[in-house]
């Protein structure tokens, strides 16, 4: 049997001439809840769904369900205030019912917006306003109680800021509000709306990554800052570096405050790189951004595809494998070879370790890698003994590489480690130059006995402190 789902509009007077025809011929009007534009037909409404249903999400199947039960017996009108657009349930019935039609009435959203004077905007229910992503406007309908609202009131403060002002709707009433205050009002019901739009880009509460991108480019226009309209993605290259550098110097400090500013700054580097290669026609930031969500989700296969991992070890096994894929390596010398060659020395020489070690080359376990290690520092000595220099400098690196072997068999960040023990002679370094100083010794007139001394002290003080 056919369906004809109706929108019945905001208020009064706007049921359509065709909308009133398909009632006036239909052998069952069934509608949500009660409404006075109906008055005059005989209607049976749906309110007992109401009071049976757990959430929205379970109204709204069961609302479905029995129009859809409805139409086997005839044809059916459903009628719905707003629009059929914005109505949760006439979608379900829409995927679930091939002979449909709808007449539309005028939207919530649209009477709202047209209230508040805007033109272009993002509308989305109340119901599902953890689904509005960023926008310059928004209109928020189906506030019909005070917890959707402090809801809605989260999601725009995130977006536009508490204190930005917005326009709250409720039938033919108009008031204007600061989103802090969406929560805070007296009655809710089908007909609350929220309007709310971004102000002035310079006087904006709330900013996004578009911002960001949007400030380069002013700041790179004809008229904007003389230093950023210089900048190539080669001469800002080393901000990258400093800047994930200083984010990752917070972390350490536990500086929730620098966390947040660091990350801002190293989003910062990623959208300027992104505003050149866009004036140079190469990608932009939303291609960038596309790749890296299409890249996460590909390498995240035992999450959205078949692969499976039960901890974090075979997590990160789906990853690499899908990685290799990824990147076309074929060969174990095409993943050694993609280590980055910038990266600092020692993070870079256990990477390629790692690497390497995975077609099943490597040492047995951190005893035997040690006794390369000898080998190496052997070998470095007897150049040394030569005095030759490009034979110390080889060896020299052997040495540093055999070390970061056995380490990384040993299961050690070495990063981490060497920056911890630099962290940890610095301090004793510190000690041991105070506790000299404060004897009345010069450190440069001591000889090694005396040096051996204080750097005991100096170890015991930190050992204590």
């Amino acid at each position: 049997m056919k369906i004809t789902l109706i929108g019945l509009g905001v208020r009064e007077g706007d049921l359509t001439k065709r909308a009133e025809t398909a009632l006036k011929n239909s052998k069952k009007i069934l509608a949500r809840t009660s409404f006075g534009s109906l008055k005059g037909f005989e209607v049976q409404t749906l309110d007992n769904l109401f009071l049976s249903s757990r959430n929205y999400d379970t109204l709204n199947k069961k609302l479905a369900a029995a129009v859809l039960d409805a139409a086997k017996e005839c044809d059916v009108c459903y009628c719905v205030d707003g629009a059929v657009c914005e109505d949760a349930a006439c979608r379900i019935i829409l995927k679930r019912h091939k002979n449909a039609e709808i007449i539309e009435g005028i939207s919530k959203s649209a009477y709202a917006a047209s209230v508040a004077g805007l033109s272009q905007y993002t509308a989305v229910s109340a119901y599902d306003i953890g689904e509005l992503k960023s926008c310059r406007a928004a209109v928020v309908y189906d506030i019909d109680s005070e917890l959707i609202a402090g809801d809605v009131k989260q999601i725009l403060t995130k977006f536009f800021g508490e204190e930005t002002e917005c326009v709250f709707i409720r039938g033919e009433e108009k008031l204007k509000i600061k989103v802090y205050e969406i929560d805070r009002q007296k009655n809710y019901g089908n007909q609350s709306a929220v309007a709310v739009e971004e102000g002035e880009f310079l006087k904006k509460e709330r900013y996004d990554y578009a911002d960001v991108e949007t400030l380069v480019k002013l700041l790179r226009a004809p008229d904007g800052c003389p230093w950023d309209r210089v900048q190539t993605n080669e001469s800002i290259k080393s901000n990258v570096v400093e800047e994930a550098y200083e984010l990752a110097d917070a972390i350490e400090r536990g500086d929730d405050d620098g966390i947040e500013e660091e990350t801002g700054d190293v989003l910062l580097q990623a959208a300027f790189h992104s505003v050149l290669k866009e004036e140079q026609g190469v990608f932009d930031g939303a291609d960038a951004i596309t790749r890296l969500v299409k890249k996460l989700i590909f390498r995240h296969s035992h999450i959205f595809g078949k692969d499976k991992a039960s901890d974090s070890a075979e997590a990160l096994g789906v990853w690499e494998k899908n990685k290799t894929v990824e990147k076309e390596q074929k060969t174990y010398t095409d993943t050694v070879e993609a280590v980055p060659k910038n990266m600092p020395a020692c993070m870079r020489a256990q990477k390629v370790g790692k690497r390497a070690a995975k077609c099943g080359m490597d040492f047995l376990s951190p005893v035997s890698a040690s006794e390369k290690l000898s080998e190496e520092i052997a070998e470095l000595l007897e150049a040394c003994v030569a005095g030759d220099k490009d034979a110390i400098f080889d060896e020299a690196g052997d040495v540093l590489y055999s070390a970061v072997n056995v380490c990384r068999l040993a299961g050690v960040d070495c990063e981490e480690a060497l920056r911890h023990a630099v962290d940890k002679f610095t301090k004793r370094f510190k000690e041991f130059e105070r506790l000299a100083v404060n004897s009345g010794e010069r450190i440069e007139d001591m000889d090694p006995s005396r040096w051996d001394y204080y750097w005991a002290l100096a170890k015991n003080a930190i050992k204590k402190n």
